[in-house]
Parts: C-alpha cells; sequence; structure tokens
C-alpha cells in the first residue's frame, strides 16, 4: 500500500516537473523569440536610419572668435535627440548624430551627419551658434583605398558614467590642438576618421551619481565612518556633472594606411592626444574590440552596437562641456595646419532682387538656401561691369548672357580680343538668328570685310570720329600723356581727316597720302567747306619750311602708316564703305560678333581695331537721336579685356549710352590696367558691379564696395565660378551678396551646335565680305598706291 501511494506521488511529480520544465521552456522560447524579434525591428529601423542620414560640411573662417563654449551649448540645444520612450520605445532606435573629424593629407574637415528629417533644425542650430559658418550637403568623406590596411579602435570612460573627464575649461590650450595635430600628419594614400556617434540617454546615471555622493557625504558626516578619503571638491565636480545635459556617446578611431605599422602609429598618436582629457576621478580607455567586422560595419554605417553585455560595452555617457572638449568647430586660435577653412563668406540675396524675367546671372546661396537671380531690363541699362582673374568664370558668365540675349532675339555686339567668347557663341546661336549674324573676323583674309573709319553723315560726327582717331594715338603711343603725342600732333591729323572727310568714300588710307601728296590736298581743298581747314592748308603749312613740315608730317606717317602698309588691315580700312552699318545693326536688333583675337592678328592690330570700333558703335548709338526714346531698340554690348579699347570715349559711353538704349557689360582681370579717368568712370557709372576671385591689390581696393558684408580675403579666396554681385532694383541699391554661376559643362557641350555654327561663319562671310582681289584692285586704283 505504501509502496502504491508512494508511486502515484512520484508520478505526479515527475509529470508536474514536465509541465514545469515544458513551460520554463515555452516562456524561455518566447522570451527569445520577442527578444530577437525586438532586436530584428532595431536592427530594421536602424537600417532605414542610415539611409537617412545626411552629411554636412561645417567650415567656419579662420579669423572667427567664436569659442569652445559655442559648441557646448550647440549640443545642449539639440533636445530633438531625446531617448525613445513610451510604451513601444525599447522598439525604437533614436535619433543618431555622427560627428566627424577627418584627416587626409595636406586637409582636416569637419562633418556632422544627421537623419533627413531634423536636418533643418540640426542646420539652424548650428547656423543659431556659429552664424559665419558655410554648411554644405556633401557626400559622405571616404580615407579607404583598395589596397590600404586598417587600424581602428574605440575609447570609453573607464569609470561610472557621473565620474568627470577633464573638459576645455581644465586643459591651457585648445583642446583640439592635439587631436587635429595628429591627424596632420598624413601623407599620400593615407586618412583618419574620429567618429562621435551621439543619441539621448536616459536619466539613471544622474541618479547614480546623486546616490553616490549623497552616500559620501552621509558616511562623511557619522564620525564613526568618516575617511574622508573623498574631498569636498571632487563631489562638486562629479555633483556639477550630474546638472548636465549628456549624450550616449560612441568614440570611434578608424585610420587607414598603406601598410600595418602606419597605421597603427598613426592610430596610436590619435589615442595618446585623447589622455588629455583623463582626470583623477575618470579616463579614457580603449576595450578590446570582440568582433571587429561588426565594429566597422557599424562604424561605416554610423550605427551604435545592436546591444551590448557589461564586459562588451563600448559607449560611454559624455556630457555637453566634455562632447564639446572634443569636437568643436576650430576658431582662429587653433593654429594647426591644414584645417578646411572657410576662403570665403556668403551673404543672402535681398528681397528686392528678382528671382525670374530679365537676364539670369547665377543663384544666390546663404546658409544652404539657393535661389534665382536676374537683373531685369531697367537695370541693365545702368551698365555691369565684371572683374577676376583668368579662369575664374568671367567668361563663362559673358557666355550666359551673351546666349540668353540672343536666344531672346535682342541685338547683340561682342568685341573679344582673345576669340574664345564669339568661338563659343556662335555655336549656341539658333538657326532661326543666323541672318542676323555679322561675323567681323580681321583674320579672314580671302574674303575681307570693309571697314571705313571715316563714314561721316554730318559735320557732327566728322568731328567726333576725329576726337576718336586722337584719342586712339594718345591710347597706342602716350597713355601716359607725357608730350609724345602733343598739341602739333593733334592739330595736324584733326585738320587732316576733315580735309578728307570732305570727300565721301575717302578712307584711313587717305589720309596717310594727305600728308605726303601735295597734288591731292589741291584736289580736296575746293571740296572743304570749313574756311578754317582750308587755311590750315593755304597759310599754315604753306608758310611753313620743309624741315618743319616733315618734322610733323613724317611723325603722323610714322604712326599711322604702319597701319596702311600692313596688307591685312589695309583691305579692311582701305574700302571705301563699311561691310555692315552700326546703326543699322541696332535698330534691327542683329548679332555683331567682332573677333579681335591678338593670337592672330597681332596685339597692335587686335588693339588698334577695337579703338576705332567703340567710338563707331557709340556714334551710332548717339546719332539716335532723331528717333523717338520709345521707339529706340535695346541693344547690348559686350567687351572682354575692355582695358585694351578704353579711352576717354568710354567714360562717353557709360554716362551717355543709357538715354540711347546702349547696354554696357565689360570684363577685365585687373582694377590696374585702368587708367584713373576710365576707373573712375567705371566705378561711378556702373549699377551692377560682379567681383570674381581678384588679387590682393585689386581686393584691397575692391573691398570698399562690398563692406562691410565682404572683405579682402573673401575677395581673394572666393571659389572659382563664384562672385560677389552689388546691384541695383529699379534703380535702389541693395546690399551686396554672394552668387553661385556654376554651369553643368556637360549640358553646356550637348547644346553646342558645330554644324550650324560653321554654316553661320560661311553666311557671314559670303554676305559681308568681298574677294580679297577687287578689294586690293579698288584700294590701289584709288589711293593710287
Amino acid at each position: 500500500m505504501d509502496a502504491l501511494i508512494f508511486d502515484q506521488i512520484l508520478s505526479r511529480l515527475v509529470f508536474f516537473g514536465f509541465v514545469v520544465l515544458a513551460a520554463i521552456l515555452a516562456s524561455l522560447f518566447t522570451f527569445g523569440f520577442v527578444y530577437l524579434l525586438v532586436i530584428y525591428i532595431r536592427l530594421k529601423k536602424r537600417d532605414q536610419m542610415a539611409y537617412e542620414m545626411i552629411t554636412l560640411e561645417v567650415m567656419m573662417p579662420k579669423d572667427n572668435e567664436i569659442k569652445i563654449d559655442a559648441a557646448e551649448q550647440m549640443f545642449a540645444s539639440f533636445s530633438s535627440l531625446k531617448k525613445p520612450s513610451g510604451m513601444f520605445g525599447f522598439l525604437e532606435v533614436g535619433d543618431v548624430l555622427a560627428c566627424e573629424i577627418v584627416g587626409t593629407k595636406s586637409n582636416i574637415r569637419f562633418y556632422i551627419s544627421v537623419p533627413n528629417k531634423i536636418s533643418d533644425l540640426i542646420e539652424k542650430t548650428i547656423y543659431g551658434y556659429y552664424p559665419t559658418a558655410d554648411i554644405r550637403h556633401v557626400e559622405e568623406p571616404n580615407i579607404f583605398t583598395e589596397k590600404g590596411h586598417v587600424a581602428f579602435a574605440a575609447l570609453k570612460q573607464s569609470k561610472e558614467a557621473y565620474m568627470p573627464l577633464k573638459t576645455y575649461r581644465e586643459i591651457p590650450s585648445d583642446s583640439l590642438a592635439a587631436v587635429t595635430s595628429a591627424l596632420s600628419k598624413m601623407d599620400d594614400h593615407e586618412g583618419a576618421i574620429i567618429q562621435f556617434l551621439i543619441r539621448g540617454t536616459g536619466s539613471s546615471w544622474k541618479s547614480a551619481g546623486k546616490s553616490y555622493v549623497s552616500s559620501i557625504k552621509k558616511k562623511e558626516a557619522d564620525p564613526n565612518e568618516a575617511t574622508f578619503e573623498t574631498s569636498q571638491k571632487i563631489l562638486e565636480k562629479i555633483d556639477e556633472k550630474t546638472t548636465k545635459s549628456a549624450f550616449e556617446t560612441m568614440i570611434r578611431v578608424v585610420v587607414s594606411t598603406q601598410n600595418k605599422e602606419t597605421s597603427e602609429a598613426h592610430l596610436r598618436n590619435i589615442k595618446n592626444a585623447f589622455s588629455q582629457f583623463d582626470s583623477d576621478l575618470n579616463e579614457l580607455t580603449s576595450p578590446k574590440i570582440w568582433i571587429k567586422a561588426g565594429f566597422m560595419m557599424n562604424f561605416i554605417y554610423k550605427f551604435f552596437p545592436a546591444f551590448e553585455m557589461p564586459f562588451t560595452k563600448l559607449t560611454s555617457t559624455l556630457t555637453v562641456d566634455e562632447l564639446a572638449s572634443m569636437f568643436h568647430i576650430p576658431n582662429k586660435t587653433l593654429e594647426t595646419p591644414f584645417i578646411q577653412w572657410l576662403k570665403a563668406k556668403s551673404a543672402p540675396v535681398s528681397s528686392e532682387v528678382p528671382t525670374g524675367g530679365g537676364s539670369f546671372i547665377g543663384y544666390g546661396y546663404y546658409r544652404g538656401v539657393r535661389r534665382p537671380v536676374h537683373l531685369h531690363l531697367r537695370d541693365r541699362m545702368r551698365h555691369m561691369y565684371i572683374i577676376g582673374k583668368t579662369g575664374v568664370g568671367k567668361s563663362e558668365l559673358l557666355k550666359e548672357m551673351i546666349k540668353q540675349d540672343i536666344n531672346e532675339g535682342k541685338g547683340v555686339c561682342v568685341i573679344d580680343p582673345h576669340g574664345d567668347l564669339i568661338d563659343d557663341a556662335l555655336r549656341y546661336i539658333p538657326p532661326e538668328r543666323a541672318e542676323d549674324v555679322i561675323l567681323f573676323d580681321p583674320s579672314e583674309t580671302s574674303r575681307p570685310m570693309g571697314l571705313n573709319l571715316l563714314e561721316a553723315s554730318t559735320e557732327g560726327q566728322k568731328h567726333f570720329i576725329t576726337g576718336a582717331i586722337i584719342n586712339l594715338m594718345y591710347k597706342l603711343y602716350d597713355p601716359q600723356r607725357t608730350g609724345i603725342i602733343g598739341p602739333r600732333f593733334e592739330h595736324a591729323v584733326r585738320n587732316a581727316m576733315l580735309t578728307i572727310m570732305s570727300e565721301p568714300g575717302s578712307t584711313f588710307i587717305e589720309i596717310v597720302r594727305v600728308i605726303t601728296d601735295q597734288k591731292f590736298v589741291q584736289e580736296l581743298l575746293p571740296k572743304v567747306k570749313d574756311p578754317i581747314v582750308r587755311r590750315y592748308w593755304t597759310d599754315q603749312i604753306a608758310q611753313t619750311s620743309d624741315f618743319h613740315k616733315s618734322e610733323v608730317l613724317d611723325y603722323i606717317v610714322s604712326k599711322f602708316g604702319r597701319f596702311v602698309t600692313n596688307k591685312m588691315m589695309r583691305n579692311i580700312i582701305g574700302q571705301s564703305k563699311s561691310s555692315f552699318d552700326f546703326r543699322d545693326v541696332m535698330d534691327n536688333g542683329k548679332i555683331l560678333l567682332i573677333n579681335l583675337s591678338k593670337g592672330k592678328l597681332g596685339e597692335e592690330n587686335s588693339t588698334f581695331l577695337g579703338l576705332l570700333i567703340i567710338p563707331k558703335i557709340l556714334a551710332a548709338a548717339m546719332s539716335r537721336v532723331d528717333t523717338p526714346e520709345e521707339d529706340r531698340k535695346d541693344f547690348f554690348l559686350y567687351v572682354d579685356e575692355f582695358q585694351n579699347f578704353a579711352t576717354p570715349d568710354f567714360a562717353v559711353i557709360l554716362s551717355e549710352a543709357r538715354k540711347y538704349h546702349l547696354s554696357l557689360t565689360v570684363a577685365n582681370q585687373f582694377i590696374g590696367q585702368m587708367d584713373e579717368e576710365v576707373k573712375n568712370a567705371v566705378f561711378g557709372n556702373v549699377g551692377t558691379l560682379m567681383s570674381f576671385r581678384v588679387g590682393v591689390t585689386d581686393a584691397a581696393y575692391l573691398a570698399r564696395e562690398f563692406q562691410p558684408l565682404f572683405g579682402e580675403s573673401d575677395l581673394i579666396n572666393i571659389e572659382r565660378f563664384h562672385g560677389y554681385m552689388k546691384t541695383i532694383v529699379n534703380n535702389e541699391p541693395v546690399d551686396p551678396f554672394s552668387v553661385d554661376m556654376t554651369k553643368d559643362i556637360t549640358l553646356l557641350k550637348a547644346q553646342r551646335n558645330e554644324r550650324i555654327a560653321q554654316a553661320i561663319i560661311q553666311l557671314s562671310r559670303l554676305k559681308y565680305g568681298r574677294p580679297m582681289e577687287l578689294v586690293e584692285a579698288e584700294i590701289s586704283q584709288r589711293a593710287r598706291l
């Protein structure tokens, strides 16, 4: 009986044991399944967040004086990085920021990677504490090479989170100095990244710290237990730390070089630089990394570890001042070489500047915001001056404006002393405007175009042309007005020109002939209506001794003769009738392209023709006085390297041309290329000033135009295809601003039409040029060469 009862009890115990075991196993299985499910969900969310991260590069001007405590306040303001809470908070990974210092050869940069959903908030926060910063959306930095060797480490607090590290307040120099110094040692194909991954943390560490302080104080208050091992100062430091905001922080250091020894040496130097943050209470140590592949994957994707065990823990809890001590945007006190400073500041575009209509110039940019910048017709009529070194974007801006004007059906003239600007403009001319194009290219000698500089229909025009020729001679032979060309020369040239212009169809060649051929003078005198000009020949020259006569006249021949004896030039300026009429070009909105390439013509010939053409254009514009202003068609003149052709007539254009609906856009490389009179006319009259990168001397002069927003350093260092613009809107000045004129080169090349360009060249050549043999025969017969 007893045995039977015992067997029954044993059986029930075994049964219940199996039931309990099964329940335990089921619970463990359920817990494990739920835990793995939570891990899976968190990993998926983490992966999704990684693909939504945006990388921001932050740069500051080298002369900025913003102190490190700005970074402390900035981190304190990242309130969006709160630890997930609520019923399902454990399923969330929370917002993560990655602050990185990246060192490569001769370059140290600062990045902050943020989730896209809070990127605007983070940018605004950064600007709030670093107002002069430039923040750019960039690709993630990459230091790795195909055959590189990688060394890496993590840094974490060795003691409890509430135990403070040293901060910038306790370090005598900028705490970044040692860190960036280690990064500055990189060579070719070497790089290092210090990554600070931060996210919100709970308050348990604060509670632990307060409990620790409370227990110590309680212990010290008891005479039987007091040891006085912990000073009041230490307790104050711990207490102070627990009052500050903090982040869960993962510090990673990754180095890539061409060999193991170098990588480990750089890694060791960087880790040593962080020893400055070690205090009596806490220090940064480099724990063993158990899963190396996982560490590198987390580094690349900017992940926190999916889960951590106490003995594998790599994260720390850093307060905002501790974090700011290790990562902040440097100021002028940091003297480490190769810091990527902001080379030039930017400034916002005034809301008054048009965003559409008129001519598109580029994009205003400021604090990540870009908006179109346009110039309306009324303001373009106040003229535009463009200055900048070679290769910084002047020609690209000119091309863009010329292309727009041509596509909009406007009348355009381009004077180019290099030829490249016109070669490009030809490729963008639409087929429907091919008939409007006049290509004046003096180097085309088989069918030269005529350019009679002495064509004049009124007495006023004759005197204007005469004055222009005299100014030309000063520009070519006596730019400093030293007396090489003086009153006697002027007097002789003026009378000679007015004499030959009494005969319609006379050309520049006849100037030389009238000085050297007395019989030719006698033929012309009956046609000269001005008695003062007649008396010059009949009285003054007739009574001058041959010696003194030849002294003046031979000098004129020596200056003018070189252009007459040059066959290419003679076939252009020796034709009685010009191949085109400048007034007709303006009134009918044609496209006049004047290629004065110095490489093809020679510098003197190029300058000579330019100095003659500019006054012809001005004379044509001023002749529109006979047309009501509302009927005058807008015409746009572009002159590259205009200082070559700038005489006092240029000052007249700038001050008078607007009323004749002639808009002038000029460009050159240096202010010093202009004489004082022209310089004063440019800066006193142009409505729009665009400065690309310039030299030191010009920056000192231009800074007065752009202050206080931009200074000399900005003008010297601004990026290629970027500029500073000072303009007017509805004839009222607006503050200067920065403009990005970067173009899509691939798209521009795709828009070129070489076939149309060649067709236009041939069409213009046949339409306006004449056979060389015919031209030479006519000149020879008329001038009795």
